[in-house]
């Protein structure tokens, strides 16, 4: 029970010193300018029915654009490693499928008509 009193008693301090730290802040003149400019930014953003994405591609247009270009990234060197080469073969058909990604649109179907672990199945060979 004592520890559950003493656990009490701690979290009560805590609770007032960041009472405290909250009290300063509200009273920081910076911390009122920014929550002033965030206000008028969000009315603004609402008047021209725009949203936070817009106005970050609105006025740094470029890291957007070179996020979305793998050649970009590999540039950086921040790309991803490469997905290794999964290639199955349709026992029905002869089709055979190369695929990097679960995102196939043949293996997708394939799948669909005859189950993901009949499909897996016909794996025929994974490459790097």
């Amino acid at each position: 029970m004592s520890s559950l009193l003493s656990n009490y008693m701690q979290m009560e301090q805590q609770l007032k010193q960041l009472q405290s730290e909250l009290d300063k802040l509200q009273n920081d003149d910076r911390l009122k300018a920014e929550l002033e400019f965030k206000e008028k930014l969000e009315a603004l953003m609402r008047e021209y029915d725009k949203s936070a994405a817009d106005v970050i591609a609105l006025l740094d247009p470029k890291p957007a654009a070179a996020t979305r270009s793998s050649s970009a990234a590999s540039a950086t060197g921040s790309a991803r490693r490469k997905r290794k080469l999964k290639i199955y073969k349709n026992p029905n058909t002869g089709e055979v499928v190369e695929t990097r990604g679960g995102n196939q649109k043949t293996l997708k179907a394939w799948k669909d008509e005859h189950g993901s672990d009949t499909v897996e199945s016909w794996l025929v060979r994974v490459e790097e």
